[in-house]
């Protein structure tokens, strides 16, 4: 066959989407809850987006080994030797509780001077430092979840992940509401400290879910541990790329946060909601990305190079096809957004001054995001390193740099995110024609 089907694809993708956006999910959900908390309002709000975007700044670090196994593991089932890889599974769950808590220990220890950095202080880094101290526990639980949804897709199944997904974000939401405004007579109003607690209560119960899931469905388990995997190597190298790519990436969230927190609570605030939102965006995107993962790395085993030239091209039709929809739903519901997120009409007004940016630039990360699925499939992991770090260092960091200095504020944080993406667009359709194009027969 030259082509997969379209079928085959949705089949990936859909469970993906919703997997996907579990995370951002939560980071919505405690946003909008806090964001209507009464009691300090705009430090709130700026405080969980400080913590939440941390978390997932190292979170997205140390999470690599997803796409590594998964890269790994579908190349086998492609080639049909899956059997080969059985050790392997055990090693990468405990490699990420590993470095889960190596993550916790550190950072939790250094919190107050890592916020401080974000330019935080008083009630703002207050906040900060309770609400990541508490999430920042479910780093092992998380990563190692991460690690079995990597396992999930390489074996061609996102379905699992999704519910597991939907389990963990709708516990989420239920503990945000108990615990942040509590129950009379029964919980006191937590605030900040609740919705972390309700973001660590579905951190664990994901955790639980996929440990099972994987007992239930598939053939591996937590033993034996040795001997070492000799495709263990190749996976903490892939990994190790993917974690400098992420590193380059996380690099321009830190510097937006920074210049934000900079202008000013209110600016940091409105600059929490859109990159919540645009968050939410991209995993939404992700999806088919996860599927052009799974699926180009069983193309690559079996050397199917002509149906593997037509995923590119079909997965890139549909992301950007949903990407102009999110867009248009995102311009229909623009009036009603701020104000959704915050009773603060000074942050919902300068959230609703810069939001068109984020709308805008849905088609180019969809594209981006498509193809960055591809390449880990691949096993591309020193392209997206090189992609990252070009894209973030040289143009991201000068154009942000530039605008602030025409006192451009949240306008110039979204306008350089806006150039980082096209770079991130750009090289990789070129880098795949040459390579893969030149393949096909």
């Amino acid at each position: 066959m030259k082509r997969v089907s379209i079928k085959e694809i949705n089949r990936l993708a859909f469970p993906a989407i919703i997997a996907g956006i579990a995370e951002p999910v939560i980071g919505l959900a405690d946003t909008a809850i806090i964001g209507n908390f009464p009691v300090d309002t705009e430090a709130s709000l700026a405080a969980v987006g400080l913590g939440s975007s941390f978390f997932l700044t190292m979170l997205w670090i140390m999470a690599q080994t997803k796409s590594a196994i998964s890269a790994i593991i579908s190349k086998y089932y492609g080639s049909d030797r899956i059997d080969e890889v059985k050790t392997l599974v055990p090693q990468s769950i405990a490699l990420n509780v590993a470095i889960g808590l190596i993550t916790f220990a550190v950072t939790s220890f250094f919190a107050v001077e890592i916020f401080s950095l974000y330019n935080a202080e008083d009630k703002v880094l207050e906040y900060s430092v309770s609400y990541y101290s508490i999430r920042s526990i479910g780093y092992p639980f998380t990563l190692a979840t991460f690690a079995i949804f990597g396992i999930f897709r390489g074996v061609q199944n996102t379905l699992w992940a999704m519910w597991i997904s939907i389990s963990g974000a709708g516990l989420n939401i239920i503990l945000d509401i108990i615990l942040v405004y509590g129950v009379e007579g029964y919980v006191e109003p937590m605030g900040v400290e609740g919705a972390a607690y309700a973001t660590l209560s579905a951190q664990m119960l994901m955790f639980l879910l996929a440990l099972g899931t994987m007992y239930r469905k598939t053939a591996f388990r937590l033993r034996p541990w040795f001997p070492r995997h000799p495709e263990l190597a190749n996976l903490f190298g892939m990994s190790a790329n993917l974690a400098v790519r992420t590193i380059s990436l996380n690099v321009a969230f830190f510097a937006a946060n920074a210049f934000a927190t900079l202008y000013g609570n209110q600016f940091i605030a409105a600059h929490s909601i859109a990159i919540q939102i645009w968050l939410f965006s991209s995993f939404l995107l992700d999806g088919y990305a996860n599927a052009g993962n799974a699926i180009s790395g069983r193309l690559l085993g079996g050397k199917r190079w002509h149906a593997l030239n037509n995923l590119s091209k079909d997965l890139v039709k549909i992301s950007l096809f949903i990407s102009v929809g999110l867009s248009l739903c995102y311009f229909a519901l623009y009036p009603f957004l701020g104000s959704f997120f915050t009773v603060d009409k000074s942050v919902s007004s300068i959230f609703d001054d810069i939001f068109w940016i984020v709308i805008i630039m849905q088609p180019v990360n969809a594209i981006a995001f498509t193809y960055d699925g591809i390449f880990k499939g691949l096993g591309e992991t020193n392209f997206l390193r090189n992609v990252l770090m070009i894209s973030t260092f040289f143009a991201f960091l000068p154009l942000v740099t530039l605008f602030h200095f025409f006192d451009w504020k949240l306008y110039g944080i979204w306008a350089a995110f806006g150039g980082w993406m096209i770079v991130r667009s750009v090289l990789p359709i070129r880098y795949f024609a040459e390579k893969y194009g030149s393949r096909v027969p």
